[in-house]
């Protein structure tokens, strides 16, 4: 499979270049970024070509990787979709309910196979144990924090990100709490949302439609000291929480890559695909409703 990369910034640089590049079954056909100079320097780095002109490399390849803000991303999805290309995204999907079923839409209408980049889910140890609790099933409920650095640390590379500037941890690490809770819970029938605490700090409660509730805190302002992610289930089995994880992005993320293949091979949806994300967006828009002072 030939595949483009659509993106320069630091999450194409350390993650998705290097996958895309190391995986031994994709053939790393070209990048496209909205700054030139950018695409050459990666192009240069990877022994690749760059590409000016999107279309171009829309139509060199058989499907595209997309490291770009989530509205960006939901706008040249649909692009590459329409233009036959197989889809791997990043999360969040969409800003919006309806960016994120255009590009739900687009897929579907054009036959393509999407996969998004849910780290959590594609990491070797919290895949398992996900996998194992959905066996187990019997939840009571559950918690989680994904507690983020990223506007406290010092020389933090994704702290001058306008979108996570704009929208926060509730939409930038909400996806990764939610892409663990909804299949072991169910699906989110009601949300609860506040901001209480310092920065970006919120907190979600969920009613899911199996009967299990669930907290989540998120926050892109912890003290560097306090920073990481948790999930506690309680049931009828006991109690059990999330692995940490021993490795890093770029590995996970070449199963993704795997999953695409195989998603596109055989026509079967994997479970992270771009319905999933649309149901974890429906989430977070609903919560962003709440935290400034509407009804959902």
């Amino acid at each position: 499979m030939r595949i483009g990369l659509l993106g320069t910034g630091p999450w194409a640089r350390v993650a998705h270049a290097p996958a895309l590049s190391g995986h031994r079954d994709l053939d790393f056909a070209g990048v496209w970024g909205r700054r030139p100079d950018a695409a050459r320097d990666l192009a240069d780095l990877h022994g690749t070509r760059a590409y000016a002109d999107i279309d171009a490399l829309l139509a060199a390849v058989d499907a595209v990787a997309v490291a770009l803000p989530p509205a960006v991303q939901a706008e040249l999805a649909v692009r590459a979709a329409r233009a036959g290309c197989h889809l791997l995204l990043d999360k969040p999907l969409a800003p919006t309910v309806a960016q994120g079923q255009a590009v739900v839409d687009a897929a579907d209408a054009a036959g393509v196979a999407s996969v998004v980049f849910f780290t959590t889910r594609f990491q070797s140890g919290p895949e398992a144990w996900i996998g194992e609790q959905a066996r187990v099933g019997g939840w009571f409920t559950g918690r989680a924090h994904w507690l983020g650095a990223v506007f406290t640390a010092a020389d933090n590379p994704f702290a001058s990100s306008p979108w996570r500037r704009e929208k926060g941890a509730l939409w930038d690490v909400g996806p990764h709490a939610l892409s663990v809770l909804l299949p072991l819970l169910g699906e989110a029938r009601r949300v609860a949302a506040v901001a209480y605490g310092p920065g970006d700090t919120v907190h979600l409660v969920l009613d899911h439609v199996g009967g299990a509730s669930s907290s989540v805190t998120l926050s892109l302002t912890a003290p560097p000291a306090a920073a990481g992610s948790m999930v506690e289930l309680r049931g009828e089995a006991g109690v059990t929480c999330l692995p940490q994880a021993s490795e890093g992005a770029v590995p996970a993320l070449i199963r993704a890559l795997d999953a695409l293949l195989t998603a596109a091979g055989t026509g079967t949806p994997h479970s992270c695909d771009a319905a999933f994300a649309l149901r974890v967006t429906r989430v977070l828009a609903t919560a962003e409703t709440l935290l400034h002072g509407g009804t959902r």
